[in-house]
């Protein structure tokens, strides 16, 4: 058997397993390990995995992702969700379908210090949908506006997908952040927009409340001030160069570990919790970004990615047919897999090519483009039916809505994301202008 047909062969069992439902981490670490076998022989493998775990988590790169992790623990005692979305409440309540709105921007605050999008919608579905529900919004609008504000946590900086992508691209995260900063934006002010053009459509879906004091609206701002500032100064001292990302982080960490302590949310006992959670869920990324890398490398021995590349460069398609075959793509895994997984799976594989078409602009360029692009897809494809995961985080935590309604309130968004990546791969400018006027 040649290497390349044990690349086509590994990849498709990959993806059977996955089909199995066996952890994607678990189904790239065999599948890579016995590739690699095959192809070196059983020396060859055991010296690989004698140097490569090594060689990935001594990088000190790494440990952005639990310091990001450990914020979003501390943000989430720190009471930061219920603050953000009264203060955004207060602000834009008293317009029609601005409780819905609301829940956007409380999202996309607490996503950009969360960093998580299931995090985030399922953080902001506790907070948001009993007040939702007590002044009278459809079902569907509600936790429409909850599944799509969840994944904002993808996109807006600090997110530690965005840093695994940095990573595998071997991209400056700094730029990195820089080039998603706009595009989140973006996504919030399109789903609010969308928000307003359907209550217009069915005035029923959601009712105005009276408007608030303006006391009262300054008094929210002074309680949300503090998450705000710690936003500020992380993403600020790394767009500045004063932070490293990794030293921006751990600012982040322990500017929010002190406002939780402070604000009665952080004991000893919520400490051991949120170190807990954060050893877990950063044992579940590094034992995934070790299979991947095992699995990469298995790919790297057969040639796969580099001939696949080869092969759909020298058909002498259109670049923006393939950039879209490869959207598609991103759009149906996200109805099944989570975006880190997705992410560590298809960037060896789609950025060569991606890499040797021709857009018209230099290949750094099109890394980090390719990258926003690939994000905003998966988070589109996160609220996608049948499937998309945030709906079925919402439905689980919200039961008492049926499932087609919570598929009925995404239309709108959906419809919003599709315009949304039309004008970002029609416009490359939208996504690189930031990182140019930085750097």
């Amino acid at each position: 058997m040649t290497p390349m047909t044990l690349g086509v062969g590994g990849f498709a069992l990959l993806l059977t397993m996955m089909g199995a439902r066996i952890p994607i981490g678990l189904a790239m670490l065999v599948i890579g390990a016995v590739g690699s076998m095959l192809i070196m022989g059983p020396m060859g493998i055991l010296n690989g995995l004698k140097t490569l775990p090594y060689e990935h988590f001594s990088s000190h790169t790494l440990s952005i992702i639990p310091l990001f992790l450990l914020m979003g623990q501390f943000a989430a005692r720190a009471g930061l969700s219920r603050s953000m979305f009264q203060a955004a409440n207060d602000w834009l309540g008293h317009l029609r379908g601005g409780l819905a709105m609301s829940t956007i921007g409380a999202c996309g605050a607490f996503g950009a210090i969360c960093g998580s999008s299931l995090a985030t919608a399922a953080t902001m579905t506790q907070v948001a949908l009993p007040e939702m529900e007590r002044q009278g919004y459809r079902g569907s609008l509600a936790t429409g506006s909850l599944a799509a504000g969840g994944t904002l946590g993808i996109l807006i900086p600090p997110s530690v997908v965005l840093v695994i992508y940095a990573i595998l691209a071997e991209q400056n995260i700094n730029e990195m952040f820089a080039a998603a900063l706009v595009p989140g934006l973006f996504a919030a002010i399109s789903y609010m927009l969308a928000i307003s053009v359907f209550v217009r459509l069915f005035p029923d879906s959601a009712p105005s409340k009276p408007k608030t004091p303006m006391g009262e609206r300054l008094r929210s701002l002074i309680r949300v001030w503090p998450g705000a500032a710690i936003f500020i100064l992380v993403i600020g001292g790394i767009y500045t160069g004063i932070f490293t990302p990794t030293e921006a982080a751990a600012v982040g960490a322990v500017a929010t570990g002190i406002l939780a302590f402070i604000q009665g949310g952080l004991r000893w006992e919520g400490l051991r919790d949120c170190l807990l959670e954060t050893a877990i869920t950063s044992a579940m990324i590094f034992f995934i970004v070790l299979g991947a890398s095992i699995f990469n490398s298995f790919l790297a021995l057969t040639q796969l990615p580099q001939m696949t590349a080869g092969w759909i460069v020298g058909l002498e398609i259109s670049p923006w047919i393939i950039l879209a075959g490869i959207l598609f793509c991103y759009l149906i895994l996200g109805c099944f897999m989570d975006s880190l997984s997705m992410i560590l799976l298809t960037v060896p594989i789609f950025l060569p090519i991606m890499m040797g078409m021709d857009f018209g602009m230099p290949a750094t360029d099109v890394a980090i483009w390719f990258g926003i692009l690939s994000l905003v897809v998966v988070e589109v494809g996160m609220i996608t039916p049948p499937v998309g995961l945030n709906i079925f985080i919402i439905h689980s935590m919200a039961p008492r809505v049926p499932l087609m309604e919570i598929f009925k309130g995404i239309l709108p968004f959906l419809a919003a994301d599709i315009v949304r990546v039309i004008l970002l791969v029609s416009f490359p400018a939208i996504t690189l202008w930031f990182v140019y006027f930085l750097y």
